[in-house]
């Protein structure tokens, strides 16, 4: 998705000699169109497909997105696409048929517990970069931040003797999250054990660095989380952002109320959070048909009636 991008900016700096004010206009949208795949996992331009782009338009709405805006957005967006489609790289355009102003909410991909402990258990504790990836998953999934706050986040924002973490999320807005005792465990055995090895003079504000001792990249923990989850032996598409998502359905499953998930995802309108509450109906759903020995009626052969 990245290089496709960059081609395109090419496409209409040089090829098209567009204005700069323009070119700056198209790649201001179609940046939020790639944090939104990378979030979701969709790596390149061809797997995005009509639900993935109602799913993205629908976001920038929840956010506060005005209808103009979303226009133009999507306007630069078809503009990209016709230009892949120009390249042969897609076949047809993957928002042609949205109505505007009514966009498909696809479901949010989760992972189960199950799946959930074996890519925690993943990372082995012996090796300093394997330390910090079990210690930045196991937060994630503790808090359920953004993968964009997590590569950020500063030292100084975990409260270690409260069990908080204050994060600064979108529109500058702060919001405080409680921490789980593994996730405090593994972040003090990262910042003994593994830490001074990349960072040695503890030049880095944030609390997580690269073997470099720099600031991680989104792009750079999508990769080891992905990695992590073939390791883990799960066959599904595994993103810091489907982390998140497990994070909220995981609590609305255990008994946690909308608004106190709503403050830790950090939403700023609970319809955005409410999607949750589908995912988590269509878990149970999927649980009784599978296990409920009176979930398909059946004739008196034993077949399905």
């Amino acid at each position: 998705m990245e290089a496709a991008l960059q081609g395109f900016e090419y496409h209409i700096r040089v090829e098209r000699m567009l204005s700069l004010h323009t070119c700056e206009a198209y790649m201001r949208d179609l940046n939020h169109l790639g944090d939104w795949c990378l979030d979701a996992g969709v790596a390149r331009p061809e797997d995005l497909t009509r639900e993935h782009m109602g799913g993205f338009l629908s976001a920038l709405d929840q956010e506060g997105l005005g209808q103009r805006s979303l226009a133009r957005v999507r306007s630069s967006c078809r503009t990209f696409f016709r230009y892949l489609i120009q390249a042969g790289r897609l076949a047809e355009d993957p928002s042609s048929l949205l109505e505007p102003g009514r966009f498909l909410q696809p479901l949010p991909h989760v992972l189960s517990p199950e799946q959930v402990d074996a890519l925690l258990a993943a990372p082995p504790l012996d090796r300093p970069l394997s330390l910090r990836d079990a210690a930045m998953i196991e937060l994630m999934y503790s808090t359920g931040l953004r993968v964009s706050e997590l590569v950020t986040l500063g030292r100084h924002q975990l409260h270690r003797e409260e069990a908080l973490l204050r994060v600064v999320g979108k529109g500058d807005k702060e919001r405080v999250v409680p921490v789980g005792e593994r996730a405090l465990d593994l972040i003090d055995r990262y910042l003994f054990e593994a830490r001074p090895h990349h960072d040695p003079l503890s030049r880095a504000p944030q609390l997580f660095v690269s073997r470099r001792g720099t600031a991680m990249t989104r792009q750079n923990f999508w990769q080891r989380i992905k990695a992590w989850a073939v390791e883990a032996g799960i066959d599904e598409q595994v993103s810091p952002h489907v982390l998140r998502h497990s994070f909220a359905t995981h609590l609305l499953t255990y008994g946690a109320d909308l608004r106190s998930v709503q403050a830790m995802l950090g939403h700023s309108d609970i319809g955005t959070t409410q999607i949750y509450t589908h995912v988590n109906r269509e878990r149970l759903r999927q649980l009784h048909a599978a296990h409920h020995p009176r979930a398909k009626v059946r004739g008196p052969t034993g077949s399905a009636g």
